[in-house]
């Protein structure tokens, strides 16, 4: 009488199943990875780079500044305005470049619509 394989056979004989990263990304949506690749761009110096022309464009100026270990600070001035910290129009903090430009852009779009639809 055969009792099959013991516990030792059968482990090395098991398949072994694909990767949870594999199995994730063939099973995501198209639209995660597009996501994805989104904001790997955004993150990128490229894409701060594209902020900033983009937001130039909407008449504000970029001034981003590294402060050691302690992170990033992005701040979006009017074009043409002198550069003070009281003529400031979108702020940003964050330990990342890329998140500090892009929490700067938002909240001075943010204040330049809500000026704008009031």
């Amino acid at each position: 009488m055969h009792r099959g394989p013991t516990r030792a056979e059968e482990a090395t004989t098991r398949p072994t199943p694909p990767s949870s990263s594999r199995l994730r990304r063939a099973s995501s949506p198209p639209y995660d990875r597009a996501l994805w690749a989104l904001r790997a761009w955004l993150d990128s110096w490229a894409g701060i780079g594209h902020v900033a022309i983009g937001m130039h464009r909407q008449g504000f100026d970029l001034q981003l500044t590294q402060y050691d270990d302690r992170g990033w600070r992005a701040t979006f001035y009017t074009t043409g305005m002198e550069h003070s910290p009281t003529s400031a129009t979108g702020t940003g903090w964050e330990r990342t470049p890329s998140c500090a430009t892009q929490r700067a852009a938002w909240e001075a779009v943010s204040k330049a619509w809500g000026a704008t639809n009031e």
